[in-house]
Parts: structure tokens; sequence; C-alpha cells
């Protein structure tokens, strides 16, 4: 009886403190090596299912949260300048990004009772079709921003992108990191498909990182699907303090991957990675916009009080997800120029 009491007691307080001590911790060096593992053609294989799924011409153009009622929000998909903003009911609005009077930048101009201004010749823009001026289909997910460009995308439009299921905004944090970098959508999506370099390349977030799953099997894990990889992974606090979780990695989408916790701490949030191509850089170099969206949710009493501070802490939540994104952007940026060069493994 006495030993029941100490083996629930043990079990209610890895309830309520989800950091764990790791006994003996790996020098980076003397981890186990991954890399046959990480096989090239499980990863080009998973790659190139996700590139021919459909993704009905929608990209993701920003953070919710940059378009407000008195900014808009502008940039250039693959060479196609856009601009956003919202409108007098707040709804999102998009279209080109050039005055087709004269070619001003509209991302420039101000919003005034959601109406879009040129700040060159005045021309206002509602939202509706305008003096050459043609709208594109937007749509607000609540955490992102996307625009459809049915001629650049050339696919069977859809009538709303394809969002990833997440945890209920009432009972979430989210927060958007953004970088770019030389290379191409599809070095970002294949650096995240493949999730043996974590514990590597990343050390000082990641340790005993473990795929359990991975396209192609059956059972436990791979519920998420057939073409999902999943791992068991600890995330670094301090020390030899850890948070160990198991996560699935998935690509609805050419230009999405998006990781979910199912289990561990913090299990239902969801990391969202979604890359936009910009178009090429002064050097000719195509570059792409790494848009991350961090969508964290607890079921501990405390995460409530996190909520009521959320905007001290998306900072913090942004800049971590920089971090890794410092060294995965070098990743993908190395795989275009070896893939450019013809000097690509395989």
């Amino acid at each position: 009886m006495t030993g029941d009491s100490e083996s629930g007691g043990r079990a209610a307080r890895a309830a309520r403190i989800p950091l764990r001590l790791r006994r003996r911790p790996v020098p980076w060096e003397q981890q186990r090596p991954t890399w046959r593992e990480a096989k090239p053609g499980i990863i080009a294989a998973a790659l190139k299912r996700a590139l021919a799924r459909p993704s009905g011409n929608w990209y993701v153009l920003g953070s919710s949260q940059d378009v407000t009622a008195s900014r808009p929000l502008g940039r250039s998909i693959a060479g196609v300048e856009v601009v956003a903003w919202r409108d007098a009911g707040g709804t999102l609005r998009a279209g080109p990004g050039s005055c087709p009077h004269l070619g001003a930048p509209l991302k420039d101009s101000p919003v005034h009772c959601g109406t879009l201004i040129c700040h060159w010749h005045g021309m206002a823009l509602n939202g509706q079709a305008t003096g050459g001026w043609e709208p594109y289909p937007a749509f607000d997910d609540g955490v992102l921003v996307w625009v459809r460009l049915d001629a650049l995308g050339g696919e069977t439009p859809l009538d709303r992108p394809e969002i990833p299921a997440r945890p209920e905004p009432a009972r979430a944090i989210a927060a958007v990191c953004e970088v770019s970098g030389s290379c191409e959508p599809e070095d970002v999506i294949a650096n995240r498909l493949d999730p043996w370099h974590g514990a590597w390349f990343h050390p000082y977030s990641f340790v005993d990182l473990t795929v359990v799953g991975r396209p192609g099997d059956t059972g436990k894990d791979s519920e998420q699907g057939p073409d999902a990889f999943a791992v068991y992974v600890s995330f670094k606090v301090a020390g030899r303090a850890v948070v160990p979780v198991r996560a699935v990695f998935t690509a609805p989408e050419p230009r999405t991957v998006v990781m979910h916790i199912t289990q561990g701490e913090g299990q239902g949030s969801v990391v969202e990675t979604h890359a936009t191509p910009l178009g090429p850089d002064a050097k000719g170099r195509p570059c792409t916009a790494v848009i991350e969206a961090v969508i964290a949710t607890s079921d501990r009493r405390g995460f409530a009080l996190a909520r009521a501070t959320a905007p001290a802490l998306r900072p913090l939540m942004r800049a971590a997800a920089g971090r890794l994104w410092r060294d995965d952007l070098a990743y993908a940026e190395r795989r275009w120029t070896l893939r450019s060069t013809g000097r690509f493994p395989g």
C-alpha cells in the first residue's frame, strides 16, 4: 500500500512538473549518429509527395497582426507585388501592390477609414475593382494572412487555404517569426522533412531525439497519416533539465510543414513552417521567406497566467524560433547551392 502511494505521488508530481533531469547527459560528439537512418531517398520521396499536393494557389503573406486598421502589409511573392489591408469592417483586402495609375508602391500608402489611398495621386481603393486595379482573394485565419495568386500558382483554385488543425485560440498563445534566405521553398521544406538533424544541428535546443515513425510505417506512430514523421525529443531548458515530448511532422501542402506535439508538455501545440517565394535577389539568387507560426497551448492551470502575459512572451517565442532558423536557413541555402551547381548528393 505504501509503495502504491509513493508511486502515485511520483506520478502526480510528474503531472504537475513537466521538467525532467537527464541522468547522464551525453556529450554532443558522443550522441548516437543518425546519418544511416536519415536516408536521402526517404527525405527526397517525402519532399516529392509534399510538392505534388495542391495548394489552391494560396501563399502566406505574413502575420495577421501585421495588417492593422491603419497600416497595410506589402511584399513581393515570386516577383508579384502584393498589398493587403483591412477595410472599415476589419475584413482583409488584398491586390496588386503597384498602383495602376503610375506604379506607386501601395505598401507605402495610408489606410483611411478602411480605404487604401495611393500617396502619389490619391487613387482610393476599397477592395473592389477600380481604375484597372483588380483584387486578389485573401484569407485571414486569425494567425496568418494568405493571398491567392492564380496566375502565379497555375493550379486549380481553392476557396480557402489548407489550414492545419490548431488549438482553440482562447486556450493558446500564437507568435509569428519571419526570416528569409537565398534558397527556394523546397529547400526549406526538405529541411523540415529531415527530423534526424535536430539534436546534431541544434544542440542548444534539442537532445535525445529518436525518430520512431516515418512515411510508410504502420502502427501507433502512424496515426497522423501514412506520410508523417514521428519523433521523441527533449527540449533543453537549463543544465540537465529538459522537457520530453512526442512530435509529429506532416506536409499538408507544397510550401508548409506542420509539427504537432502529440504527447508531453504542451500537447496540442503546433508549429507551422510556411515557405513563401519572394523572387530573385540582387545577385539573381532565389529568395524565400520562412514564416513560422508557433501556437502554444497547455492544460496546466498556470497557462492562463502565461496567456495573460502573451504580449511579453511573444518576443521570446519569436527569438527562440529565429535562433533555430538562423541555422536551418544555412542548411537550406547550402542545399540550394549544391542543387543549383549539380553537386547535390543523389
